[in-house]
């Protein structure tokens, strides 16, 4: 890709507020958690966004706060394929393109052994996880991607990379992203690089199941010293939309503040 389509991140003016960057990103499950940290990066830098998410109040609160000059909330469930086909004309009707999405919404209802799993609960993790993705890359892409270029950031996680006891379903689903952006940065290149991002375990209500009541011994598996924030994963997104990122595609960055080191020998 030649990234005159995309710019680097613009950097704040001496006033405290951001310039324009004339980028407009589309991030899916932006209401709160990663998804809201991502944007918040992206806005941050200059970039105009449009968020979605299932709860519209909670959605009209995220516009509010990021700022309602620069960020168009909607409200939908991120499986179904008219919210998708309405978020991208949403984002072209407001600002006129898409450069950047980012595939952040996902689901895990499900919390036991895979022998056990409910097939139908299964269908459901990977029609939100995965398909969704597919829907919304191939809708930024007909409408604006394909003739100018762009950039595509699916989160996946640790999960979709190692085995996840009692957290299966979610894990085969971030794989099978995993292996989503390699297909798509194949098969999209040169005109748009697409990458993933494999948090470990970050402080969201999302993962509250995973650290609520012994953060600190859960931060104890991680050589850093601290569970992720949001701002980690939202700091990563915009290097990889950046023209920093420029000769970056099919990766996925794992951002796990050093827990795979620990899977060496002991």
């Amino acid at each position: 890709m030649t990234d005159s389509d995309i710019d680097s991140s613009s950097n704040s003016s001496n006033d405290g507020s951001s310039a324009d960057s004339g980028k407009v990103a589309l991030v899916t499950g932006a209401s709160r958690g990663i998804g809201y940290g991502i944007a918040e990066a992206l806005v941050a830098r200059g970039d105009r966004v449009v968020i979605t998410g299932r709860n519209e109040d909670a959605l009209k609160e995220a516009v509010e706060r990021l700022g309602a000059d620069r960020v168009v909330g909607v409200a939908g469930k991120a499986h179904d394929e008219a919210h998708q086909a309405f978020a991208v004309e949403r984002a072209m009707e407001a600002f006129g393109r898409v450069d950047f999405l980012v595939n952040n919404a996902g689901t895990n209802p499900v919390f036991g052994p895979m022998a056990d799993l409910d097939l139908g609960v299964a269908r459901k993790v990977f029609e939100t996880n995965v398909i969704s993705a597919l829907g919304f890359a191939q809708r930024t892409w007909h409408a604006w991607q394909k003739d100018h270029g762009g950039a595509i950031v699916n989160i996946a996680s640790i999960a979709g990379v190692s085995a996840s006891p009692f957290i299966g379903a979610y894990g085969m689903s971030k794989a099978a992203m995993i292996n989503l952006t390699l297909q798509l940065a194949h098969e999209m290149a040169p005109r748009v690089r697409v990458n993933a991002i494999a948090p470990a375990v970050v402080k969201t209500r999302f993962a509250q199941a995973l650290y609520e009541g012994r953060e600190q011994e859960a931060a104890a598996a991680y050589p850093l010293g601290r569970l992720g924030v949001p701002e980690d994963i939202g700091g990563a997104t915009a290097f990889l939309t950046s023209a920093q990122a420029e000769w970056i595609t099919g990766q996925t960055l794992v951002i796990d503040g050093g827990m795979f080191l620990n899977a060496g020998v002991h």
